[in-house]
């Protein structure tokens, strides 16, 4: 027992505060769609096949055409576009009217959070950092719930610790820690996986990444380039055809030499916010190449497209929304108070005694 506490002090001081960063940046993120102020951010969303169509050939028509765009949601009304120079990006109304546009991600909150959350502005060694630091975590919740039990006939669950002083911020980390418990899990071993797929394998059982590598495998490359006049509309008008309840969620230019145009869509029944049926067309011919529905992948491979949603709070509507952002101001406080109670705190002062008179 002395061991796991020594551990879970130890750790906590080491990565509590980069903890507290990711809940505090995750539970702001959540309600994204609520805080973004700009013309026609909270217009209802528009998903009529004509419209998307002529939506895409307006923008994908443009001489700096962007590499991707992501279409609005219900919770979000603009299209967000990416382009190929790092950084760069721009919003669009639902009609394809430039809202604005930012050359750094520094000049959008909402962009440089999410870099914060997500890679710690540090690319993927950031999402290592992350991923590692969200697997502590989960060791965190289960040596919590050890080193709680212990004590529980003393349980007393608050908000806030009573006194800010050593022993009642130790007590209320445990207290609140026990009770939250639950949600943290959840949040750090969905975030783990997606970080480190193979952590889905014990997760969702073996075999699991294997089959999400294969499931998310795009065609074989072709040698076709780009073609200048390509008619990115008809290509929502075949994915409509093919999937007339989907929602589309994101077209994409061809990354690298893969010679293919993909277009994400959402089901009704999948969780995935942007889903994860896509179909890929010839960068040429606008011919489609292959459609993947995500409906018929292996039940492993559905299971771990629901963690994402399962982290983000995309599903559930604002109940669990707000449910997943106690989540993230927990770890925050949890982990804060945790790094200034072992590292900062100052050693209580021993009363000074009067020397006993002589007599």
């Amino acid at each position: 027992m002395q061991v796991i506490d020594l551990l879970h002090r130890w750790l906590g001081g080491l990565v509590g505060l980069l903890l507290a960063v990711l809940g505090l940046s995750g539970a702001i993120l959540l309600h994204k769609g609520a805080w973004v102020m700009l013309p026609h951010a909270h217009e209802a969303q528009v998903q009529d096949t004509a419209t998307l169509a002529a939506v895409a050939n307006r923008i994908m028509a443009q001489p700096d055409h962007p590499r991707s765009i992501v279409f609005a949601t219900k919770d979000f009304g603009l299209n967000q576009l990416s382009y190929a120079e790092r950084g760069t990006g721009a919003y669009t109304s639902q009609a394809g009217e430039l809202v604005t546009k930012w050359s750094s991600k520094w000049e959008r909150p909402e962009v440089w959070l999410f870099d914060l959350h997500h890679h710690l502005f540090s690319g993927e060694t950031g999402d290592t950092v992350a991923g590692v630091a969200g697997l502590i975590g989960v060791g965190f919740v289960v040596t919590g719930a050890i080193l709680w039990w212990r004590m529980r006939r003393a349980y007393e669950f608050r908000l806030w610790p009573r006194k800010f002083e050593r022993f009642q911020i130790l007590r209320h980390h445990r207290d609140l820690g026990i009770v939250m418990a639950p949600l943290l899990a959840l949040s750090m071993v969905t975030g783990a996986v997606m970080v480190f797929r193979p952590v889905a394998d014990v997760v969702l059982g073996p075999g699991t990444s294997a089959a999400v590598t294969q499931a998310l495998k795009p065609p074989p490359p072709s040698t076709a380039k780009l073609a200048d006049d390509l008619d990115y509309g008809a290509m929502i008008e075949t994915a409509r055809r093919l999937y007339p309840t989907a929602e589309v969620r994101i077209l994409s230019s061809p990354r690298g030499k893969s010679g293919l145009v993909s277009l994400r869509l959402r089901q009704p029944a999948e969780w995935l916010p942007n889903g994860r049926t896509t179909l890929y067309f010839a960068a040429d011919t606008g011919e489609l190449v292959q459609a993947k529905d995500a409906l018929t992948l292996p039940a492993q491979v559905q299971a771990y497209n629901a963690l994402y949603p399962l982290h983000a709070g995309k599903i559930g509507g604002l109940p669990y929304r707000l449910a997943m952002t106690l989540s993230g101001v927990t770890l925050t406080l949890l982990g804060s108070l945790t790094v200034w109670t072992f590292w900062f705190r100052r050693k209580p002062k021993r009363r000074r005694r009067d020397p006993l008179p002589v007599t």
